[in-house]
């Protein structure tokens, strides 16, 4: 029977099998039910700045409507301080208290200290990891990507100097070149890249007129770009990497780890087919391994990396160029 045993930034996993930051992990029941369909590990959802700041924002506002209505009324309430990351923390540790396998903990933040900050709190709270998400959304026509890159890489080197649990970075592909900031990234001591970031897009209700929050579930061909730039990152970086997006069966992990990962991270197959659908994923990984008789994820990953193949523009390639050079194959058939 076929070893399943992996490692994600450093950490033993008992298969690649990772369920991704996401809403499910606010059900207690559900991740049993996960970790009892054979889940690796568990990646909490993300701490954001920006949502802590804006419901701080919220409650003051609330507080102060009715502050100094008349010359009795200088206060109505007391000074209350936002909770900030305190909930956040609290129900990470409950759920590192619940389940026996690995929790890794993730963080978007805006300010090196409030990266620091928060990722120190995560760390005592008992994660195994931390899982930092860097994706800027442009707001500035002044700030260039350069310097938009270099700002995570100092984030970076910040949190790694004030933890001592593992950092993995998760990517957006929006970068001129990503191979390069994940070279820089790797160089300043990233654990692990989880790729890629499936980021939130706007779409707007034409007849109501008005902005919508889609469900922005991931679909089956979304993992192609992951195994892209997996397939170019194996054996040129020191850390290992995780896929993410469109990871629906157990097929789809085999792909990924022939490109080079070492695990994989899903949400949406669990939405669409509920998280013991994990038990299923496993065993298809199990007899594809058997059948083929590998003995360990190691036998067969990077198999078909560009470091291990001889095509050096499977990876490569932009545009179908392989159709191009056969245009006659392709569009005169013969009939």
């Amino acid at each position: 029977m076929a070893k399943l045993t992996t490692k994600h930034m450093g950490v033993t996993l008992k298969n690649p099998l990772i369920l991704g930051a996401s809403n499910l992990v606010n059900n207690i029941d559900k991740l049993k039910e996960a970790e009892e369909a054979g889940v690796a590990a568990v990646v909490y959802r993300s701490l954001f700045e920006e949502q802590i700041q804006l419901e701080d924002n919220e409650m003051s506002n609330q507080l102060e409507a009715y502050d100094e209505r008349n010359a009795e009324m200088i206060n109505l309430f007391p000074n209350i301080e936002h909770g900030g990351p305190k909930e956040h923390i609290y129900n990470l540790k409950q759920v590192i208290e619940t389940l026996s396998i690995p929790v890794f903990a993730s963080l978007n933040a805006i300010y090196k200290e409030s990266w620091v900050e928060y990722a120190t709190l995560l760390e005592e709270a008992g994660a195994a990891g931390l899982e930092l998400n860097f994706f800027s959304i442009p707001r500035s026509f002044d700030k260039s990507g350069h310097d938009i890159i270099l700002q995570q890489i100092e984030f970076l080197k910040a949190v790694k100097a004030a933890v001592k649990i593992p950092v993995s970075v998760k990517l957006s592909p929006f970068y001129t070149n990503v191979l390069k900031t994940i070279k820089d990234l790797d160089d300043a001591g990233a654990d692990a890249f989880v790729l890629f970031n499936r980021l939130f897009e706007p779409d707007i209700d034409v007849e109501a007129e008005k902005h919508v929050s889609p469900w922005n579930l991931s679909t089956h061909s979304d993992h192609r770009l992951s195994i892209r730039y997996i397939g170019l990152t194996h054996g040129n970086i020191n850390a290992n990497v995780a896929a993410n997006n469109g990871i629906y069966e157990g097929i789809d992990i085999v792909k990924m780890i022939l490109a080079g990962a070492s695990a994989v991270e899903a949400v949406s197959t669990f939405y669409h087919n509920g998280v013991g659908h994990a038990s299923e994923m496993l065993k298809e990984l199990e007899d594809w391994m058997d059948r083929k008789g590998y003995e360990s994820i190691d036998a067969f990953r990077g198999k078909l990396s560009s470091k291990s193949i001889n095509d050096p523009f499977v990876y490569k390639r932009a545009q179908y160029i392989d159709m191009i050079l056969k245009s006659e194959e392709y569009f005169n058939p013969i009939v």
